[in-house]
């Protein structure tokens, strides 16, 4: 009986010390911003010997099954980041921190967190750390580095401003705020006034996404992050800068951030303005909006997002060519606010409800009060007289937007089965507009027109590849019903972070559509009549690249090909010439094929170095003018040129940051639009180079300055319209 008691005593003892020293492993894996890392490879180690491997799940959790003795550690590793080990224990909390080279979690790619190196799509995202250096007021300005992408302003600061990205047209692009889309009907987006105040960081996608984001999206989505409260301290961040500098320019924001408990809040407000150069050049714009978050429980986020832009530009016209219009303006408000709620209904399943309202009102008006004249330029003249006509243009567009999202994530990236996401998503749009000039004295046109979206996705990720594919069905009042589909992969050929470290191959095919504007559609005027009757404009593309790591992470090159067919683009044509007619049709495609090459290098600390180099080869394939010397059959596309780049340095030493960027901008075909003989129909090369810098003098104080066009090169980036010369800002920022 003793015997029986002193073995029985024993075993619970073993058992319970077995318990002390033997736990199960979980916890959760997040970056540097706190943000939940999904998909990174979680093993458990004993003795530095795998006994179980996982994934992180999409809200950045993993748990092993197995219990696992007090000399077990952890190790996490993703591409991009740095690999940590740690002790194993229950609810862990792993920072991973990024590497040299850094990678992000991208959601736009594939409307889910994702790392970058399973994302198939080609992405660029530029960084907040990017966006503070570079010191630029204008988001069009941050964007001029990225490859495949070229912006055109046609004069200084407030004056028209298009993207094009890889041959697409400049209204084919999405553009999202937090997820609110914000590009008036037809696709047209104007970067004229779009600031880059209280912006967290600015992700791009390259290549078809209506299969995801519906009309508009032809070559690509740009999308905008606002900031949101932080919760260094327990009372709000204040945070004060002003800037003056030559050309009468002043750039001053105010911005206030926290976080109490589960509310965190961000409120700021901007304002820049500059006369520019020339008579009748001023711009102003101001910017103000808030970002409030509140969180319910363990498992719910309500938040709201307002911004609103209203600027106003003097219009001075084409003085390359010809005199300054000097009683012409543009004015242009635009606001977008948006509700949504996020809910973790299980650690298998998310759901997101959102509601957005976004308005947009511009006002260009002529007085109609300046002389004739008669175009000219270095030999150039005009054969005709040239009137300033009055006008008071008014395009007024409103937008409702509700978008339902549900995302399923079931099994192991790292098992026989892999790990399957699948995505639903069902949008509902409703557009509505009036358009016209005051001043002629006839009805603006009044449009309304509805779409509905419905997207599904399916993601598989087992061992090292990703496979994404998905299609959208659109239901649009304007021209029915299509079906979008997208296809996407991406594969690790080898995983490594020594000297030739990880490789990445990707592919992508995939489909986009754009509607038609209210003009094109709707417009009654017999001399410009809409047609009811368009097809959306289409594009087939196909790319593929590949990723190569280098230097224990220090290095990376990337090179991207791809290949665009558009199709069924809307042209205006001239029925009748007395009494004038014209109405809109489907008529002309074109084609636009190249490569992008990428370089980034961080040789040491603080210092990191990019360089992007884009070809570009496009053609007019079908025209409704097929000799048209500029928009004929064989031609090259307008303002799209053949070769671009950029060499960029952030460089941050102590309490110094210091920005360089070098955007190089070939020949491209253009027109001057005034008639001039004989004709121009190019635009030369030309460089700007860019300087930014800060110095943190006290904790609460920083010295700011910045130069544009620092060579004071002449340039045009469209024809007539003369870019500004050597500018430059100088300030500080008061943070308390």
């Amino acid at each position: 009986m003793r015997n029986i008691l002193v073995v029985s005593a024993v075993f619970v003892l073993s058992t319970l010390v077995l318990a002390q020293s033997a736990e199960r492993v979980s916890g959760v894996v997040t970056d540097p911003d706190h943000a939940a890392v999904p998909d990174a490879s979680v093993r458990l180690l004993s003795n530095g010997t795998e006994i179980a491997h996982t994934i992180s799940n999409p809200e950045g959790r993993f748990s092993f099954l197995q219990a696992c003795a007090r000399s077990c550690s952890v190790e996490v590793q993703l591409t991009g980041f740095l690999t940590q080990r740690v002790p194993a224990q229950q609810h862990l909390q792993i920072e991973l921190r990024l590497a040299p080279v850094e990678e992000r979690v991208i959601v736009t790619a594939n409307r889910t967190e994702t790392p970058a190196v399973f994302v198939g799509s080609t992405t660029t995202v530029i960084s907040r750390d990017e966006i503070d250096a570079r010191q630029t007021p204008m988001v069009s300005d941050l964007l001029q580095t990225t490859p495949g992408v070229t912006v055109i302003r046609s004069g200084g600061y407030g004056a028209t401003t298009s993207l094009f990205m890889r041959g697409g047209e400049s209204d084919y692009t999405k553009v999202l705020l937090d997820g609110i889309p914000i590009n008036e009907p037809g696709g047209l987006f104007d970067f004229r006034n779009l600031s880059a105040t209280n912006l967290d960081r600015i992700e791009i996608v390259r290549g078809p996404q209506s299969a995801l984001f519906g009309s508009d999206a032809m070559t690509g989505v740009v999308q905008l992050f606002s900031r949101r409260g932080e919760s260094e301290t327990n009372r709000p961040q204040i945070s004060l800068n002003l800037e003056g500098g030559n050309l009468n320019t002043i750039n001053a924001g105010a911005n206030v951030n926290g976080q109490a408990g589960a509310f965190d809040y961000n409120v700021f407000w901007s304002r820049f303005s500059t006369d520019n150069e020339g008579v009748n050049a001023a711009f102003a714009d101001s910017t103000v909006g808030t970002n409030l978050g509140l969180k319910i429980g363990g498992a719910t986020q309500l938040r709201w997002i307002l911004r609103d832009d209203l600027s106003r530009a003097g219009t001075p016209g084409q003085t390359a060519f010809e005199p300054a219009i000097d009683d012409a303006s543009f004015h242009k408000g635009d606001g977008y606010t948006a509700i949504s709620i996020d809910n973790q209904t299980a650690d298998f399943w998310k759901q997101r409800l959102t509601y957005s309202f976004e308005r947009s009102r511009q006002v260009s008006q002529d007085l109609g009060l300046d002389p004739a004249y008669v175009p000219s330029f270095e030999g150039h003249t005009s054969p005709f007289e040239f009137f300033d006509l009055p006008s008071n243009f008014l395009n007024d567009t409103r937008r409702h937007h509700v978008d339902y999202q549900s995302d399923f994530a079931v099994g192991s990236g790292v098992s026989h089965h892999g790990q399957h996401a699948f995505t639903l998503a069902f949008s509902w749009d409703r557009e509505i507009g009036s358009i016209g000039d005051r001043l002629l004295g006839s009805n603006p046109t009044h449009a309304l027109r509805d779409d509905f979206g419905g997207t599904a996705q399916y993601q598989l990720l087992i061992g090292r590849l990703s496979l994404t594919n998905g299609f959208r069905v659109e239901e649009n009042s304007s021209f029915g019903r299509t079906v979008i589909p997208r296809s996407s992969a991406a594969f690790l050929l080898r995983q490594s972070d020594g000297n030739f470290g990880a490789t990445k191959l990707k592919f992508n095919f995939g489909m986009g559509i754009k509607e038609p504007t209210f003009v094109e559609s709707f417009s009654p005027e017999p001399s410009f009549r809409g047609n009811p009757n368009l097809r959306p404009e289409r594009t087939r593309s196909f790319d593929f690249g590949v990723e190569q790591r280098f230097w224990n992470d220090r290095a990376k090159v990337e090179v991207n090909w791809f290949d665009n067919r558009f199709r069924d683009l809307i042209e205006f044509e001239t029925i009748s010439f007395s009494p004038f007619l014209g109405t809109y049709f489907n008529l002309n495609a074109t084609k636009a094929n190249g490569a992008e090459v990428i370089l980034e290098t961080v040789p040491w600390a603080g210092l990191r170095l990019t360089a992007e180099y884009t070809y570009l080869s496009s053609l007019v394939t079908e025209s409704s003018t097929p000799t048209d010397p500029i928009f004929g059959v064989g031609q090259a596309l307008l303002r799209r040129p053949r070769h671009s780049g950029s060499v960029g340095a952030i460089w941050t030493w102590r309490k110094l940051t210091a920005n360089s960027n070098l955007v190089y901008v070939g020949n491209r075909v253009d027109s001057d639009f005034a008639g001039l003989v004989p004709p121009i129909i190019s635009d030369p090369s030309y460089i700007r180079w860019d300087l930014a810098g800060s110095y943190r003098f006290t904790k609460r104080f920083s010295f700011l300055g910045a130069i544009t066009n620092v060579l004071d090169r002449s340039y045009m980036e469209a024809l007539g319209f003369p870019a500004l010369p050597i500018e430059f800002r100088t300030g500080g920022r008061f943070t308390f």
